[in-house]
């Protein structure tokens, strides 16, 4: 039975994190507390899981022509997935030395700035200046190797974090943000399995289960958002379900002693 969760657990990731973001939050509550892996491990194990969801998200999307761009705006999109998967890097190196502890701190309050920043003046999601200039390199190098850094390290609310910036400092399209977004994950946690695996910190059989589960989940949906006119709507309010739901677990114990 806790296979099966995991399973099914995974799929809904897989498809929230090609859609929005914090698909982890799901599969690392699984791996941690249902199934009792060590927090270094449980991260190391997620990431095979996360490889195969950008897999199957990105596959879609490339037979939807979506990766397909031109002038400007396709090296703007190189860039950005370089700039992050550098920084991803050193995120990666971070996680292998920072505590459990620490490492679960830093997400709690992170949580709090996402919400903040997707619940701020909800049009900014949806209206698209015309005419916007690419993002300045001054400003989008060191937003994005940041970015890299905080993936690599955390990988949870990565997708969060990414589409605010693409949709609201570099104006990108929802949906075409979340194509980017997939193809960054996708590259730098290829680096991020090779790591964990080199330092055993990865269960391949449950990770190679959850996989399988975030693959379709990925692939599913990535279709879904490439032909469905409401699908950048959709994305938005998944956003704000998934951050708020991450948000009352963390504080689940504060929160309890208010009411206990």
């Amino acid at each position: 039975m806790e296979y099966l969760i995991a399973l099914v657990g995974a799929f809904l990731a897989g498809g929230i994190n090609t859609l929005s973001g914090n698909g982890s939050a799901i599969t690392l509550t699984i791996l941690m507390e249902l199934l009792g892996l060590p927090p270094d491990v449980a991260n190391g194990t997620n990431r095979v899981g996360v490889l195969a969801n950008g897999i199957g998200g990105s596959a879609a999307f490339q037979r939807a022509g979506r990766f397909k761009q031109t002038g400007a705006l396709k090296k703007q999109m190189w860039r950005i997935v370089a700039i992050t998967t550098v920084g991803a890097i050193l995120g990666i190196y971070l996680s292998l030395i920072v505590s459990n502890a620490a490492y679960k701190a830093i997400f709690r309050y992170l949580l709090i700035v996402m919400l903040l920043v997707v619940v701020v003046k909800p049009k900014r999601w949806f209206t698209i200046p015309e005419n916007q200039p690419p993002l300045s390199p001054w400003l989008s190098v060191p937003l994005f190797f940041l970015l890299g850094i905080y993936g690599g390290f955390i990988q949870m609310g990565m997708g969060v974090f990414f589409l605010a910036i693409m949709v609201l400092a570099a104006h990108y399209e929802i949906i075409q943000a979340n194509v980017v977004k997939v193809l960054t994950v996708t590259l730098y946690t290829i680096l991020a399995v090779a790591i964990f695996a080199w330092r055993g910190l990865i269960d391949w059989p449950i990770g190679l289960l959850m996989a399988a589960g975030q693959l379709v989940g990925g692939f599913l949906t990535a279709r879904f958002a490439t032909t469905n006119p409401r699908a950048g709507v959709y994305a938005y309010r998944l956003l704000i379900v998934v951050i708020f739901g991450a948000i009352i677990k963390a504080f689940w114990p504060e929160i309890s002693s208010l009411f206990g």
